[in-house]
C-alpha cells in the first residue's frame, strides 16, 4: 500500500466514523411539508407615512413573535425573508384561521398605571373616560380599553389602571449600552410633542409612591401582554415626571433582550400593515407517507444501482456500491450537521443524488478498461492510476456544472425548492469524496492483490465491456451526414412546441395565485358528486379531480380560510369525516412574481452554463451544449404540455437538474473530443467526434442507468407529491443523453466549419504544460530511473 493510498483510507475511515456518530446522535429537522403544519408568507405594505424597508419588518416580525407564542403553537418559527416579507412556520397547525386572524390585527401598545397588586380573578374591563388631552397626544384609548389584570415579566399579577398613552406617541425607542452609569443595556424612549407631557404626567404620578410599591411601577402593554413595567427611579420627585427625551428603561437586560424590548415599543408605534400572500398547510399523514415512500424509493434504487453497477463492473463495481453506501450516510450526517431543514424536494434531491453518485466511479472505471485495452500488459494499478487522473478533468466539469444548478436552485428557487438546491449541492460534494477517496482507496487496496490482478474477469476492468466491444466492432459512421440528426432534434422541438401552443401549459396554483386544497374523506365521493356539492355550497367556479388514492383536489380562484372552512363542509355532507390533506395559497401577486422569477431562472441557467463552457472550452463546444440543453428544456416543457401534467415550482426543480445533467453529459463528450483532437490534430474532426462518442457512450449510459433506478423507484412509489418530478427528470434524462450526442455534437460540427481557431493544444485541459506531453504519457508507477 502506498502512502497516497493509506492516506486516503485514514480519511475515509475517519470521515465515516464522524458521519455514523452524527447519525446516531443528532436527527434531522423536517420541513413543515414532512412534519405537518402551517406555512404563511407575509407581505409588509407601505403606509402613507412608514416605508415597508428591513427595519420596519424586523419591528413587525418582534411584534408577531408576540402574537404567535399567544397560540400556544410548539416551538413557531419567523423569520424575515428579503427587506418586507416575514415567513411564519407553525407545526401541526392544520387550521390556520386562528393564526392568520392573531398575525392580521393591528398592533396595540399601551401604557398604564399600576394600582397595585392583582388577583386571580381578572377584573372586569371598564370603559375607559373620554380623552381630554392634547388632540397630538395620540392617548385616544382603544374602544375596549379599561382596567386590566395582567402578569407581570416574572409572572406576578399586577392591576393595571386604564390606558393613558398609546404606541402612536412614541417617536424612537433605541436600545443602548451605558457604560458611565453602571446600568448595562438600556432602552430610551421619546415621545411626541403631546405625547410626552402625558408620560411626564403618568411617571410623575407613579412617583408619588414610596420606591419598591407596585404602585411606583409604569406598565407597558403589547396586545393585552406586559412587555416591561420598570419602576420610577427614586430620584424623579412628586408630580415632577421623566421628561420624553430624559427617559431610560433599566435592568438586567442583554444585548439581544434590549434590542427586542425596543423593537416592540417602537413596532407597537409604527405598525406596517401585512398581507399573507402564501399560504401552505400540510397533514401529518402526507409528510409520514412522503419520508416512507422516499426511504423506500432510496432504498430500492440503490440496490438496483449497485447491483448493476457490479454486474458491469464486477470487484470494482461491488467495491463502488460500498463506497455508494458510504456517501449516504455522509450526505445524511452533512445534512444533519449543518442543519438544513430538510424538505420534500429536498429529500427528492437527496434520493436522485445516490443516482447520480456513480458517475465519477463509472468516468474512472471507463477509462481504466481503455488503458488496459491499449496496453494489455500493463498492472492492473497503473491502470487504474491513469483512469483517476485521466477522468479528473471530466469529474470536476460535469459535477461543476451540477453545483452551478444547484446554487441556482437555492438563490432563484422560493420555499421548499431552496431545500432541493441544498441537499443537490451537499450530494455532489458527497458522491466526489466517495468516489475519489473512499472507492479509490478501496479499489487501490485490491489492485495490489495478486489474486485480483491475475485473474483479470474479476476486478472488472482488465477487460473491455460488452457495449463497448459491441461498438468498436461494429463502429458506425455517426457523423457523416452529421445535419440529419440536427432535422430530428429540430422536428422533436416543433412536436413539443406544439403541445405548448396547442394543449398549453397548466401552471400550477404557484404560478397563477388561487387556492388548491386536497381532501381525504371517510366515504368514497366520485369527482361529479363532489363538484355539485360544493356548487351548492356557492362555490361554482372551484375545479375538482381526482388526487392520491381516492382523495380530492379542489382549485378555486380567491378563497379566503372561513371560505375553505364552509367547503370542507360541503364535503363533508357527501363524504362523512374530511380530513385537509394538503393547502396551498398564492396570492395573485406572488403568483406573478414565482412566474417572474421561474422565467429569470431559466434565463440566468443558460447565461451561467454558457459563461462556464466557453471558459472551460471553445467556443463553439459552449454555444453546442447550451443550444443542446435549451432543447431538453423544451422538449421536458412539451411533454409536460402534451400530458396535461401541472408546471409548478417543484417542476422547475426538476427543470433546472435537468440542465445540469444535460450539460454534464455534453461536457463529457467534448472534454474527450478536446483531448483526441489535441492527441491528433490533422484527423478530420468529425472522425474525432465520432470516436470520442463512441468512447463515452459506456459511461453515458451506465451513469443514466443508475439514475433511471432512482427515479423509477420515485415515480412508483413517490405518490402524487414526487410522481411529477420523477417523471420531468426520466424524460430530462432520456432526452439529454440524445441530444449530447445528437444535437451537441451535430451542432459543434456545423459551428466549426466557420470558426478559424486552430485544434486544441496537446493535453490543454487535463493540466498538463504542453512540453511535458510526452512525460506525461509514462507509467505513473514509473519512477524514471533507469540503467
Amino acid at each position: 500500500m502506498t502512502r497516497a493510498t493509506a492516506v486516503r483510507a485514514v480519511l475515509a475511515v475517519a470521515v465515516l466514523l464522524a458521519s455514523v456518530f452524527i447519525t446516531l446522535t443528532m436527527s434531522p429537522r423536517l420541513g413543515l411539508d414532512l412534519q405537518g403544519g402551517t406555512r404563511i408568507v407575509l407581505q409588509a405594505r407601505d403606509t402613507a407615512t412608514v416605508e415597508a424597508d428591513r427595519e420596519t419588518t424586523d419591528r413587525t416580525l418582534e411584534v408577531l413573535r408576540q402574537r404567535i407564542d399567544s397560540l400556544g403553537v410548539s416551538e413557531p418559527t419567523l423569520t424575515r425573508s428579503g427587506e418586507d416579507r416575514i415567513i411564519v412556520e407553525l407545526p401541526d397547525v392544520q387550521d390556520p384561521r386562528q393564526a392568520a386572524e392573531v398575525i392580521g390585527r393591528t398592533a396595540q401598545l399601551t401604557f398604564h398605571a399600576v394600582e397595585g397588586e392583582g388577583t386571580d380573578q381578572p377584573e372586569e374591563k371598564t370603559p375607559a373616560p373620554e380623552s381630554t388631552t392634547d388632540p397630538e397626544s395620540t392617548t385616544e384609548p382603544a374602544p375596549d380599553s379599561g382596567r386590566l389584570t395582567l402578569p407581570d415579566e416574572q409572572g406576578r399579577l399586577l392591576a393595571l389602571g386604564e390606558p393613558r398613552l398609546s404606541g402612536a406617541g412614541v417617536e424612537d425607542a433605541t436600545a443602548a449600552f451605558d457604560a458611565q452609569g453602571g446600568a448595562g443595556w438600556t432602552v430610551s424612549l421619546e415621545f411626541r410633542k403631546g405625547a410626552g407631557q402625558d408620560w411626564k404626567k403618568l411617571t410623575g404620578e407613579a412617583a408619588c409612591h414610596p420606591a419598591g410599591d407596585d404602585r411606583r411601577r409604569v406598565a407597558i402593554v403589547l396586545d393585552e401582554k406586559v412587555i416591561s413595567s420598570p419602576q420610577v427611579d427614586p430620584s424623579v420627585g412628586c408630580r415632577a415626571g421623566l421628561p420624553s427625551g430624559a427617559t431610560q428603561i433599566t435592568g438586567s437586560f442583554s444585548a439581544g433582550e434590549a434590542r427586542d424590548l425596543a423593537l416592540l415599543i417602537k413596532g407597537g408605534a409604527l405598525p406596517v400593515p401585512v398581507e399573507i400572500v402564501e399560504q401552505r398547510t400540510v397533514g401529518p399523514t402526507l409528510g409520514a407517507a412522503a419520508i416512507d415512500a422516499s426511504a423506500q424509493a432510496a432504498l430500492i434504487g440503490a440496490a438496483a444501482t449497485a447491483l448493476f453497477i457490479t454486474v458491469v463492473y464486477r470487484l470494482f463495481g461491488a467495491l463502488a456500491a460500498v463506497a455508494l453506501g458510504a456517501y449516504g450516510v455522509i450526505s445524511y450526517a452533512a445534512l444533519v450537521a449543518l442543519g438544513v431543514t430538510l424538505t420534500l424536494p429536498g429529500l427528492a434531491g437527496f434520493v436522485l443524488a445516490i443516482g447520480m453518485a456513480v458517475d465519477a466511479n463509472v468516468l474512472v472505471f471507463e477509462r481504466a478498461r481503455e488503458e488496459c485495452a491499449d496496453r494489455p500488459t500493463r498492472s492492473l494499478r497503473s491502470a487504474l492510476t491513469t483512469g483517476f487522473q485521466k477522468a479528473w478533468s471530466a469529474v470536476a466539469d460535469s459535477n461543476a456544472t451540477t453545483l452551478i444548478a444547484a446554487g441556482l436552485l437555492f438563490f432563484l428557487g422560493s420555499g421548499p425548492v431552496k431545500g432541493f438546491g441544498v441537499t443537490l449541492a451537499i450530494g455532489v460534494v458527497a458522491s466526489m469524496f466517495s468516489a475519489l477517496v473512499i472507492a479509490r482507496a478501496l479499489t487501490e487496496i485490491a489492485a495490489n492483490s495478486r489474486f485480483v490482478s491475475d485473474y483479470r474477469g474479476v476486478n472488472g476492468i482488465a477487460r473491455p465491456g460488452a457495449v463497448r466491444t459491441w461498438l468498436v466492432r461494429k463502429d458506425p459512421k455517426l457523423f457523416r451526414k452529421s445535419a440529419r440528426w440536427l432535422v430530428v432534434s429540430a422536428a422533436l422541438v416543433v412536436v413539443a412546441v406544439a403541445g405548448i401552443v396547442v394543449r398549453g401549459v397548466d401552471l400550477g396554483v404557484e404560478f397563477t395565485g388561487g387556492r388548491l386544497v386536497e381532501y381525504s374523506t371517510s366515504r368514497p365521493v366520485d369527482v361529479e358528486t363532489a363538484r355539485d356539492s360544493i356548487a351548492a355550497a356557492g362555490f361554482g367556479d372551484a375545479e375538482v379531480t381526482t388526487a392520491g388514492d381516492g382523495d380530492l383536489s379542489v382549485r378555486t380562484g380567491k378563497l379566503d380560510n372561513d371560505g375553505e372552512h364552509a367547503l370542507r363542509a360541503a364535503l363533508a355532507e357527501e363524504g362523512g369525516e374530511t380530513t385537509k390533506v394538503r393547502d396551498e395559497l398564492i396570492g395573485p401577486s406572488l403568483g406573478d412574481e414565482l412566474r417572474r422569477n421561474a422565467l429569470i431562472a431559466l434565463g440566468v441557467a443558460v447565461a451561467v452554463q454558457l459563461a462556464y463552457l466557453a471558459l472551460r472550452f471553445r467556443w463553439t463546444f459552449a454555444v453546442a451544449s447550451v443550444v443542446a440543453m435549451v432543447h431538453d428544456v423544451i422538449l421536458v416543457v412539451g411533454a409536460f404540455a402534451w400530458l396535461g401534467r401541472p408546471v409548478d415550482g417543484i417542476f422547475l426543480a426538476a427543470l433546472l437538474t435537468v440542465i445540469g445533467y444535460s450539460v454534464n453529459d455534453s461536457v463529457v463528450v467534448f472534454d474527450r473530443v478536446r483531448e483526441l483532437w489535441g492527441a491528433n490534430r490533422r484527423t478530420p474532426l468529425d472522425t474525432i467526434a465520432r470516436r470520442a462518442v463512441l468512447q463515452t457512450v459506456p459511461r453515458t449510459v451506465n451513469t443514466g442507468m443508475g439514475a433511471l433506478f432512482i427515479l423509477a423507484a420515485l415515480a412508483v412509489l413517490g405518490g402524487d407529491s414526487l410522481a411529477d418530478f420523477a417523471l420531468a427528470l426520466l424524460i430530462g434524462i432520456v432526452v439529454g443523453t440524445w441530444s449530447s450526442v445528437f444535437t451537441a455534437v451535430p451542432g459543434a460540427l456545423a459551428l466549426e466549419r466557420s470558426a478559424k481557431a486552430p485544434p486544441p493544444a496537446p493535453g490543454k485541459g487535463k493540466g498538463t504544460p504542453r512540453g511535458k506531453a510526452r512525460a506525461a504519457r509514462r507509467d505513473p508507477l514509473d519512477n524514471g530511473a533507469r540503467v
